[in-house]
């Protein structure tokens, strides 16, 4: 399989079983706002951390700034 069409899990593989980003209650919220911020990136928002572009995907370069509390979201009301 290629790396594009890698599932979800070998994305999340690289965290630990059981945590999640900091205030978030599950891992489907931390994909919620991981996919939301991927959106902003690929629409020319700049990354909250340092990373090649070139080198690294938008989705993982997200999940790795939601996973370190760099990403702000709220919970609909």
């Amino acid at each position: 399989m290629s790396r594009l069409n890698a599932p979800l899990e070998n994305l999340l593989a690289k965290y630990e079983p059981g945590t999640v980003a900091p205030g978030m209650d599950s891992r489907f919220q931390m994909i919620i706002v991981a996919g939301k911020r991927t959106k902003q990136l690929l629409q020319g928002a700049e990354s909250r951390i340092e990373a090649d572009l070139h080198r690294r995907k938008r989705t993982s370069i997200a999940l790795e700034e939601v996973k370190r509390g760099l990403v702000r979201f709220s919970e609909p009301s």
